[in-house]
């Protein structure tokens, strides 16, 4: 008669095993076999053990034995099942048709079920294939590279002013938010409790526009802010008036992007006499090179995207008190990337773009 071998645990398996057989998210299939090693380690055979967890004898012998080859670790993660392999053609043809072609149909792009009967196999296979190379044809990345011609002096000149603000002087990342709209939902919303997430309904109705004009000091965090219902050279003249306002008899540095309003030749004209402000254009398509852009991104996702406004006066108040909490306790965005480092990734990408079959 064979006699199943015997099960000895030290007392952090057994510790760790108790866990496991007790633990309501633990899986299921987990608190079997720590109640099989449990049982086991106690004395009982096979056929009891199989009797009180509700299993087969043949399951419970073999996470009794795995155990003793491989401890906790043994029963924790399944062991690698065997399979057929796709052969090299196969995988080739997979990932040729996926990096290469485009899906029959007009599709974008390719979905296991269209590759496998481009293939012949089966979706699972197609899946195992994309997870080994880390493709994910159901995703895309956005991206825009700059054309302008001096985006190595703007970069170096913005970033200097990010890494090495001058003294006695202010530096302000300066933009408009144009365009936020007040939206009220068209149902109320309720609220979250555990096991349930807060709802929001996917429709709404529009209550007008506004557009936030805002400067953040590079160095202490602080947001100088205006709402105007347009967003032309007269609001933002407007705007870089009240910065004059508010940063009396001190150099002001201002970053924005060249948008055609800030190259006025109204606002040149003002410029020439505030000999003070010092405007330092980013370069084109690269807003992400604006600090300020930054902090727009907390406020639409911290105060905007899921409120709820009667009308532009209720909007622009819930934006306030944001930026008035904002300024109650500043934080600044601390910029750590080398011009030397950025200019090596723009090359690279201008490489690739380059070498890259335009269609």
């Amino acid at each position: 008669m064979r006699v199943a071998p015997l099960v000895e645990l030290t007392d952090a398996e057994r510790k760790t095993l108790l866990k496991w057989s007790r633990g309501r998210s633990t899986p299921a299939r987990l608190v079997l076999r720590a109640k099989i090693v449990l049982l086991a380690a106690e004395g009982k055979a096979n056929n009891e053990i199989a009797l009180e967890v509700g299993t087969s004898r043949k399951t419970v012998g073999l996470w009794r034995t795995r155990f003793i080859e491989v401890r906790c670790a043994g029963i924790e993660k399944d062991a690698p099942r065997s399979g057929r392999k796709p052969s090299k053609k196969i995988v080739s043809e997979i990932l040729h048709k996926t990096t290469q072609e485009k899906p029959p149909g007009g599709a974008t792009h390719w979905s296991t079920r269209t590759m496998a009967v481009a293939v012949g196999v089966s979706r699972s296979l197609v899946q195992r294939v994309w997870h080994k190379h880390n493709l994910k044809p159901h995703l895309v990345k956005t991206f825009k590279i700059s054309n302008d011609p001096k985006f190595e002096e703007k970069l170096v000149d913005v970033v200097g002013l990010y890494l090495n603000p001058p003294e006695h002087a202010i530096v302000l990342s300066v933009d408009e938010k144009s365009q936020i709209q007040a939206l009220n939902r068209t149902q109320k919303s309720l609220p979250m409790f555990p096991g349930r997430l807060g709802t929001l309904t996917h429709d709404y109705k529009r209550n007008g526009t506004t557009t936030l004009f805002a400067a953040l000091n590079v160095t202490d965090g602080t947001v100088l802010a205006d709402f105007k219902q347009q967003h032309r050279h007269e609001e933002w003249l407007s705007f870089l008036k009240t910065i004059d306002q508010a940063h009396p008899d001190v150099e002001i540095h201002i970053i924005c992007d060249n948008y055609a309003t800030h190259k006025h030749e109204k606002v040149q004209r003002w410029l020439k006499r505030h000999r003070r402000f010092h405007v330092h254009f980013t370069p084109t398509s690269s807003s992400w090179l604006n600090l300020v852009e930054r902090w727009f991104r907390d406020l639409t996702e911290r105060c905007i995207r899921r409120g709820s406004f009667r009308n532009v006066a209720e909007l622009e108040a819930a934006i306030r008190e944001y930026i008035n909490h904002t300024n109650d306790d500043p934080k600044p965005f601390q910029w750590t990337k080398d011009p030397d480092d950025i200019l090596n990734k723009v090359t690279r990408a201008r490489e690739a773009l380059n070498k890259t079959p335009t269609e």
